[in-house]
């Protein structure tokens, strides 16, 4: 049986397709006309061609910030994924914790970035902050704005504390859709807590647990407002990741063709990235 196609749908679907051309192509478009052009101001623009990408990319300024940048991003996935998963184990599956927990987990999620920022840089100042003021009274010397070492802690736990009910939200989604019949057979086998984890839970949290991998990623690899909040890229250029980099240089410095040419590769990298992990991840899936 032949079946007509109506394609009358998409054009529900056209103001969507104008609104994205509007808000992210033609800014798309201008940065690239910016990355390959210089100017000296009065709005005078100068061909340049491929200067300011081989600039970047031999610059050993962009390559630290980079490096700065997977650093974090590891260190991230590496503690809120488990972490994550973990809380989402321990929720309740009914009862009135349910939804105290649901909304308890959510509350982070609802904090602006900059609000986020500003909360951690008060919490974690020595001389008025909780935070600050009790890790120095047991002793540790903890001061976020000269040492980097601490600007770091202070950082990757803001973070942690903001985006792991991501990780927990959609990994508890994951396993309230287990049927029950898969408990009741592992109980009847006699398998043990590990086994139900690893054979039934963490397989049914696979799909889940990919999403969360790649907002995760992303999230973290593009990070701007907490850190720039908290530590302004400091001490020195400790927590200079490539965002904030990049803001120095096109609003601090003003040179709008390396900027925009550090955004196109900031990007593709981002892009890039992320299909690798979609890729392995997805290949992982489809091999087990």
């Amino acid at each position: 049986m032949d079946r007509t196609w109506n394609n009358k749908a998409w054009f529900m679907v056209l103001p969507v397709l104008v609104l994205v051309a509007f808000s992210a192509l033609i800014p798309l478009m201008t940065v690239v006309n910016y990355s390959v052009q210089d100017t000296f101001g009065n709005n005078q623009f100068f061909w340049a061609g491929t200067e300011w990408f081989e600039e970047i990319l031999h610059s050993d300024r962009f390559w630290q910030a980079m490096g700065r940048n997977l650093i974090f991003s590891a260190i991230i996935l590496a503690i809120e994924v488990p972490l994550g998963i973990f809380v989402a184990l321990n929720m309740p599956r009914s009862g009135w914790g349910v939804p105290v927990c649901l909304v308890l987990m959510a509350l982070p999620l609802l904090i602006p970035w900059n609000v986020v920022g500003t909360i951690w840089q008060v919490f974690g100042r020595s001389d008025i902050g909780l935070l600050g003021y009790y890790v120095n009274a047991i002793g540790i010397d903890y001061n976020y704005v000269r040492d980097p070492i601490d600007a770091w802690v202070t950082v990757i736990i803001m973070d942690i504390w903001h985006w792991t009910s991501l990780v927990v939200l959609l990994c508890y989604a994951g396993l309230v859709s287990i049927p029950e019949a898969y408990y009741q057979a592992a109980k009847i086998d006699g398998a043990s807590r590990w086994a139900v984890f690893r054979y039934i839970q963490l397989p049914k949290m696979n799909r889940v647990l990919l999403i969360a991998v790649l907002l995760r990623f992303m999230d973290s690899f593009m990070i701007y407002t907490e850190p720039f909040v908290v530590t302004g890229g400091g001490p020195g250029n400790s927590t200079t990741f490539l965002s904030i980099d990049l803001v120095k240089i096109a609003l601090g410095q003003f040179d709008l063709g390396p900027a925009a040419a550090m955004s196109i590769v900031y990007f593709l990298i981002v892009l890039l990235l992320s299909w690798v992990f979609y890729t392995v991840m997805t290949n992982y899936d489809a091999e087990r």
